[in-house]
């Protein structure tokens, strides 16, 4: 992760194309191959920055309260996970408005952001399979995420991804009515008829 803030903070504060691999390696105290040992691409030093929002995104749905329904659980995740001060300090938010603004122009650091989020989407999957199987017999009877779990994963990651990203385009705070948490519980309000669960005849 040290290498990841390393890269992080140079992108912010000199931009892209301004930053070599190599002063990466160099503001992380490392060796440029011990660099290239864990990174292909100065674009991919940041990925574990953007992999541990998602990750926390999917443990916050894990961690919410079990008598929560599944909305009521996605909801919850997305407070705790994109209000300023709880998931993420507030300082670091400005970090991420830069690192989403760059993978919006910059076709390397958009196919990592890309990436991220997609094994963030199976990640959320498994945790939505989890959170079911008690009740859920066709979750709890087999190993795979059944198709219906990978279509809410899809639709809530997609509703947090893009409120996070049109906060990102903005000069709104993090905080407020227009910060990424209150976009995000927009986003998910307005899929109350989503069939989270699938409906059976």
């Amino acid at each position: 992760m040290d290498i990841a803030r390393a890269a992080a903070g140079l992108f912010v504060k000199h931009g892209l194309r301004a930053t070599r691999a190599e002063d990466i390696a160099q503001a992380a105290g490392i060796a440029p191959r011990t660099f290239y040992r864990y990174f292909a691409t100065k674009e991919e030093a940041v990925a574990p920055l953007y992999a541990a929002g998602a990750e926390r995104w999917a443990e916050a749905v894990r961690e919410a309260p079990a008598e929560l329904s599944l909305p009521q659980a996605l909801e919850h995740a997305a407070r705790h996970t994109l209000t300023p001060g709880v998931g993420v300090s507030a300082a670091s938010w400005e970090w991420v408005r830069t690192l989403i603004r760059l993978a919006e122009t910059d076709p390397g650091l958009g196919k990592v952001w890309a990436e991220v989020c997609r094994a963030g989407e199976r990640t959320l999957a498994d945790v939505l399979a989890e959170r079911l199987a008690p009740s859920d017999d066709n979750v709890a009877d087999t190993l795979a995420v059944p198709p219906h779990l990978r279509f809410a994963a899809a639709v809530a990651s997609a509703a947090v991804r893009t409120a996070v990203e049109a906060w990102a385009t903005g000069d709104a705070p993090a905080s407020g009515s227009e910060g990424p948490a209150e976009l995000a519980l927009r986003h998910l309000g307005a899929l109350g008829a989503f069939p989270w669960v699938e409906r059976r005849a």
